[in-house]
């Protein structure tokens, strides 16, 4: 028996019926359809795989959107910004930006897309990274190191004074608030992330911060600078803790300081923009070059005029002096801390505990290094050097 299908016709062993020349012609013309439907198979899957590859090669970015503080130890991209140094080295991809008062919000705002990258505090990335296994964010430059103190009302002369207060930090999550959080454990006190325990730690905007120590309603707060500053000169506080005197450098080989800014970069930006990457850290680089070669004047007066544009105000000048003092603008992003962060984060109940490798990439800021004749940035173990 023969039964037939459009453009194939199949052959049956031991049908007496049909002429064993024709049966020869027919399954030739079946072999012969077969290999070319294989032929175009084969070619359909390799122009298929080339226009994927088309498809994902890398390109520069039309448009980077940059998130950062109006903070003085988010200077970097303060001067940055304000003297072209990111727009300059992005060349043909322009630059927008936004600013955040803490680092859960901008994170919130680069995982839903509405920023590419931001300078932002350590914590914040740390936290990001291990919710989402690592798909999230990558810090691919340090920014600044130090710069974040416990300032109390005069009255408050150590830690033991400090049970039934009430402090506050930038944001639940932060940087700050998981140094003081972490702090606190350290002296024997219990803190809750709603806010309970030995010590009441209430997440508060920095401007509010300062209001509210103004009237009393704040016994103190774990702030970085200006905003501790602001507190010291403007409110009256002191300093109870300053965050550089507990970090012996054990981790970092540098004694007294702590990663207080980073660079992060969404993941799937940078592998669909590695160029655009390299680009920013061009320009990140020149900044951080410009505030440890300026004049005190001059680098005062492009950081108080950038200040004025993003949050509304300059600073006082010994206010300024005083924040800058206790900063270092640096490319290390202080890797070897981060083991210590982490621990800190989940001790705080703000993160949980995760295997943090591959949360660096500093590779391209490596090969910028490389070009300048300077040693590379490590990232002890916990991300591509």
């Amino acid at each position: 028996m023969t039964s037939s299908k459009p453009g194939m016709t199949r052959i049956v062993a031991g049908e007496s019926a049909v002429p064993k020349r024709k049966r020869a012609i027919e399954a030739a013309l079946a072999v012969g359809l077969v290999l070319l439907i294989v032929v175009g198979a084969v070619v359909a899957s390799t122009v298929s795989r080339n226009t994927e590859a088309q498809a994902v090669e890398p390109t520069p970015a039309a448009e980077l959107k940059l998130g950062y503080f109006g903070n003085v130890t988010h200077a970097t991209a303060l001067v940055g910004i304000r003297e072209g140094f990111l727009a300059e080295s992005l060349g043909s991809t322009a630059l927008s930006t936004e600013t955040f008062n803490a680092g859960p919000a901008a994170i919130e705002a680069l995982n839903a897309g509405a920023i590419d990258a931001a300078y932002i505090g350590p914590n914040p990335a740390i936290n990001s990274f291990v919710k989402s296994q690592g798909e999230s964010v990558r810090i691919v430059a340090g920014a600044a190191a130090g710069g974040a103190q416990l300032v109390v009302k005069p009255e408050i002369t150590s830690a033991q004074d400090l049970r039934g207060k009430i402090l506050a930090s930038p944001q639940l999550g932060g940087t700050q608030d998981v140094a003081l959080r972490a702090w606190l454990s350290d002296q024997g006190y219990k803190t809750n992330v709603d806010g309970s325990g030995d010590v009441a730690i209430n997440p508060t905007e920095n401007a509010q911060t300062l209001k509210l120590f103004q009237d009393g309603k704040l016994d103190g707060a774990w702030l970085p600078e200006p905003w501790a500053s602001r507190l010291v000169l403007q409110a009256g506080a002191k300093v109870l803790v300053d965050e550089k005197d507990l970090w012996d450098g054990s981790s970092t080989g540098k004694p007294g300081e702590f990663p207080t800014t980073v660079l992060i970069v969404n993941q799937k930006f940078a592998a669909d923009h590695p160029d655009t990457v390299k680009a920013l850290l061009a320009g990140h680089t020149k900044s951080v070059d410009w505030l440890n070669q300026s004049p005190a004047a001059q680098k005062a007066s492009v950081i108080n005029s950038a200040l004025q544009e993003s949050a509304g105000a300059a600073l006082a000048d010994d206010v300024l002096a005083r924040s800058l003092a206790n900063i270092t603008f640096t490319l290390d992003p202080l890797a070897g801390s981060y083991p210590r962060l982490l621990q800190d984060g989940v001790e705080a109940g703000t993160t949980k505990q995760a295997d943090i490798n591959g949360l660096f990439d500093l590779r391209p800021l490596n090969d910028l290094i490389a070009a300048s004749g300077a040693e590379p940035i490590s990232a002890a173990g916990l991300g591509q050097d």
